[in-house]
């Protein structure tokens, strides 16, 4: 049991760490974070319901997971093929489509958020 809740702890840790260095290596999720802080200070601001929070605090975890993704994809796709290659080109637009929808989709439930309260 103990060694089971050791591991888990390293596993926190390892995530923690991997978090740090994508925050501060990656100007994409830096931007993202940016983004999350100001929608949670607007949330604040305009007192959005408990809804709406789990809502919009689901939709950034949605778009900085996504962001995640795809820079673990783009770098392990750089290291298996430093090269200029067609299929690990589509291969990083893909990731990066899906980091697209995800923030397509924040900003949809943004503006059905925040667009009654300041209009």
């Amino acid at each position: 049991m103990i060694t089971f809740i050791k591991g888990r702890l390293k596993g926190c840790l390892y995530a923690f760490k991997g978090g740090i260095i994508l925050l501060r290596t990656e100007p994409s999720i830096q931007v993202q974070f940016v983004i999350a802080i100001l929608v949670t200070i607007a949330g604040f601001y305009f007192n959005i319901s408990t809804t709406e929070w789990l809502i919009q605090i689901g939709c950034i975890g949605l778009v900085m997971t996504a962001e995640g993704m795809n820079t673990a994809i783009e770098g392990i796709a750089d290291f298996i093929h430093p090269d200029f290659h067609i299929k690990i080109g589509r291969i990083k637009d893909i990731a990066a489509g899906a980091v697209g929808i995800a923030a397509l989709i924040a900003v949809i439930v943004a503006c059905i958020i925040y667009l009654p309260k300041i209009f």
